[in-house]
Order: structure tokens, then C-alpha cells, then sequence
């Protein structure tokens, strides 16, 4: 299974980003392999509109079945539910934070959209 984690590094350790739609990047990370892929958002840091939906797109492409993020709009979120795709909340700060209390079962997977459109 692959989740995604919004971030603006490059690894593990990086910060879990608090925004999902404009976040500059996606950790991919695969829990079968321990592998993980990045890939780049930038197109959607200044976004005037639609950065939710494009992001929920590309997290589909990879394939994830599963968000961590700080926060997620209600665009992005209907898109990602439309994709099958689940939305955990997190306030850990890091990625590897995150991935732990996914692990251990402590997240809480988001049952509505938190913060307003354009956030």
C-alpha cells in the first residue's frame, strides 16, 4: 500500500506539510518495500484556483491509497474521496512522525474537509 504525505523535502525526516493542495511535494511511500518516491507540486503553489483538485489528480496517479496532510480543503476532498482515496489529518512534524502514528493506528482519518477552499 502507498500513502501520501505532504512535505516540502526531500526525505523522511522533512516536515509534514500542513496544506494539501499546495503543497510543494508528495512523499510516496510505499509500506511493502520501505521505498519511497517524491513528486514535485510546485505547479500548484500559485494556483488562483483548482490547486485541490490538481493535487488530488496527481496523488491518484501514483497511485496512493491513503493522505497524511495537515489540512485539506473541501475541493481536494471531495477528489480524493471520488478517488477511493483515504484522508488522514496529522499534526506530527515530520514525515517519519507521521508514518509512526500511522503505523501504530493513532490517526484519525478525516470524515469532512477542515479548513475553507483557497487556505
Amino acid at each position: 500500500m502507498k500513502i501520501a504525505f505532504t512535505t516540502s523535502g526531500n526525505d523522511l525526516q522533512a516536515p509534514l506539510d500542513s496544506r494539501f493542495g499546495r503543497a510543494p511535494k508528495f512523499l510516496i511511500y510505499d509500506l511493502d518495500s520501505s521505498a519511497f518516491e517524491l513528486i514535485d507540486n510546485q505547479q500548484n503553489l500559485n494556483a488562483a484556483q483548482g490547486a485541490g483538485i490538481q493535487s488530488a489528480e496527481t496523488v491518484a496517479k501514483s497511485g496512493a491509497q491513503a493522505v497524511v496532510t495537515g489540512h485539506c480543503g473541501p475541493k481536494a476532498f471531495r477528489a480524493l474521496n471520488a478517488a477511493g482515496i483515504t484522508i488522514y489529518t496529522s499534526d506530527a512534524p515530520s514525515v517519519a512522525g507521521a508514518l509512526d502514528l500511522y503505523r501504530q493506528g493513532q490517526l484519525k482519518k478525516a470524515e469532512t474537509a477542515d479548513v475553507e477552499g483557497h487556505w
